[in-house]
């Protein structure tokens, strides 16, 4: 289950309705979301590649457009067709970043509303949440859902995903959301910076990182991590990949692990929502 919702705060109003949100700190940094980036090409590609107007949203850029630009390459290589809007909801990055406009790459003022016409078939919202209170993700998550692109005709519809990362996108654990709500979450790292697998606790999206205690699944579910990685000390000497992937193969036996080895060789692993979701209070 989503936490429960209270209500969006408004900033500035816009010509056409009011912006939802309030403004971030914008800390921003080139290839911060390398790793989110590639997940979703590899996963998401299809999605794109079939969408009539592949539309990709980058909520909440920052103070510098350089995610917005990388977004654009990276699924390209992927969804040539694909086009990126990058939505900010403070003015003057939007101007900041309007010289690097360029065909398929656009900058809006905005928020939560996503004022971009249609239905796109990708919002991407990293590292914007953490400043919200709990209360308010369900909120946002059933506002952004709303706007994404419908399921039918064989496609699952538009995809949000939404998720925190440390500075330079070693760590980076994130929620993967359909027109339904969250379907999965997925914890990425660059393996030779980890000591355990717990240590991505501390980007857990703001979904998940107050409950990383005893009694709640995810608090479950790290701990079971850090014994199947102790378990898989030996393959150590064959590298932290090869661990790694030994780590998830033990981990599956207990949780539902989505995703394939093809993925865990990226330091990746991919779990169903439903196994790590909050409990009611």
């Amino acid at each position: 289950m989503a936490p429960r919702a209270t209500p969006l705060p408004h900033a500035r109003p816009r010509s056409g309705g009011p912006v939802v949100g309030t403004v971030t700190r914008g800390t921003t940094n080139p290839n911060r979301l390398r790793r989110m980036d590639r997940w979703i090409a590899a996963t998401h590609g299809a999605e794109l590649r079939r969408a009539e107007d592949p539309v990709a949203v980058d909520l909440g850029y920052g103070a510098a457009p350089w995610t917005a630009v990388e977004l654009l390459g990276r699924l390209r290589t992927a969804a040539p067709r694909t086009r990126v809007v990058g939505v900010e909801i403070e003015p003057e990055r939007v101007a900041a970043a309007r010289p690097y406009e360029r065909e398929g790459l656009t900058f809006r003022h905005g928020g939560f509303e996503v004022p971009v016409p249609g239905r796109p078939t990708l919002v991407r919202a990293a590292n914007v949440l953490r400043q919200y209170d709990e209360e308010q993700v369900a909120a946002v998550w059933e506002r952004l859902c709303a706007r994404l692109a419908p399921a039918g005709g064989g496609s699952r519809g538009g995809l949000l995903v939404e998720g925190t990362c440390d500075e330079i996108g070693r760590r980076h654990v994130w929620v993967a959301l359909g027109p339904e709500g969250p379907r999965t979450v997925t914890f990425a790292t660059r393996l030779g910076s980890l000591d355990r697998p717990s240590d991505l606790a501390e980007r857990l999206p703001k979904a998940l990182i107050h409950r990383n205690v005893p009694g709640e699944p995810v608090h479950a579910f790290l701990r079971d991590f850090d014994r199947a990685w102790a378990a898989a000390a030996p393959y150590a000497s064959y590298g932290a990949r090869q661990r790694w992937i030994r780590t998830v193969r033990a981990l599956r036996a207990d949780w539902p692990v989505t995703d394939s080895p093809a993925r865990w060789r990226q330091g990746e692993v991919t779990v169903s929502w439903t196994a790590l979701a909050p409990r009611t209070r």
